[in-house]
């Protein structure tokens, strides 16, 4: 069956509706098992994978760039460039901190390098920094897109106000524009994203890509009270155990997943797929065997008795 692609936002941009997350390429899976994972998802029909010119700097050892440099080897050893949607992020990376105008620039050509490309899909600033002005940032933004080293801009961890005077800046002066947002949105972290930044987005036509879509694992069911996990991300997952929404959760993903024979990682995604504004949840794979749990959520439609039961046990 194939997948219908979904359009993002204001873009020309059709992407699969689950993005594939890069932050383990490089970190908890190597190149060999990177590959694979990659070759897997595009044997899927998926086409849009997220990365961050910092992923994976906080690995002793690493400096950051990782998971980009992986990613352009793939490409390039399967020659299907013109094929996969590459987002990428800026402001983290230990050399390339900040947004300011000449860090954007000098970032995204450090990123175009590792990803051996001319051109990003998709290109994020990854954290906003609200003493930068939106006129230095969205220029120097509006300039690569002009070079053609950037197709289109979108913004992550950024508030209502000061996206709300970026998208005005660039319509006052024709300039690029937002046309995505990546939050920290999932079933078990609702509040960051939803009201106010939620209701901007629906506005001005924005899409959302949400990360931690799993909230870390959390939310693929493996972790249970007693339960031992061979995970990196372990601890911060198993904090939702403590919390009265997160039991709440997890009894109504197990009870609709049985009902649909499907896993619990594919219901949680489905879920935040169906929500407003949301075009592709960000999901990662360590392991080829993880993926099909993941892909699920593509030919899963839950019931809108299932929607409102887990958007009430997260509430």
């Amino acid at each position: 069956m194939t997948v219908p692609l979904r359009k993002l936002g204001s873009s020309d941009l059709e992407v699969f509706p689950l993005a594939l997350g890069g932050n383990v390429f490089g970190w908890t899976a190597d190149e060999e098992t990177s590959f694979a994972v990659l070759d897997a998802y595009a044997a899927a029909g998926g086409n849009f994978v997220d990365t961050a010119d910092s992923y994976s700097a906080w690995i002793e050892g690493n400096r950051g760039g990782e998971s980009e440099t992986i990613i352009g080897r793939w490409v390039r050893a399967r020659g299907n460039r013109s094929d996969v949607v590459i987002a990428t992020k800026v402001s983290q990376h230990p050399r390339y901190r900040g947004l300011s105008a000449a860090n954007i620039k000098a970032a995204a050509d450090a990123s175009l390098r590792r990803l051996d490309t001319d051109y990003i899909d998709l290109y994020y600033t990854h954290f906003d920094q609200p003493e930068v002005p939106v006129e230095e940032i969205i220029g120097a933004l509006d300039e690569l897109v002009r070079a053609g080293k950037v197709r289109h801009i979108a913004a992550s961890n950024i508030s209502p106000e000061r996206l709300r005077a970026s998208l005005d800046l660039s319509d006052r002066e024709g300039l690029a524009r937002y046309v995505a947002l990546q939050p920290h949105y999932n079933l078990v972290s609702r509040d960051t994203y939803e009201g106010p930044l939620r209701d901007l987005a629906a506005r001005e036509g924005l899409a959302s890509v949400p990360y931690f879509a799993l909230a870390s694992g959390f939310l693929t069911g493996k972790y249970r009270p007693g339960a031992t996990v061979d995970s990196a991300r372990a601890g911060r997952a198993a904090q939702y155990l403590g919390s009265e929404r997160g039991r709440n959760v997890l009894t109504a993903l197990d009870e609709i997943a049985t009902a649909h024979g499907a896993p619990v990682a594919a219901v949680a995604l489905a879920w935040l797929a169906a929500q407003p504004t949301v075009a592709a949840p960000i999901a990662s794979a360590r392991t080829v065997d993880q993926l099909p749990a993941l892909l699920g959520m593509t030919g899963l439609t839950l019931p809108e008795e299932d929607l409102r039961r887990l958007t009430e046990a997260s509430a």
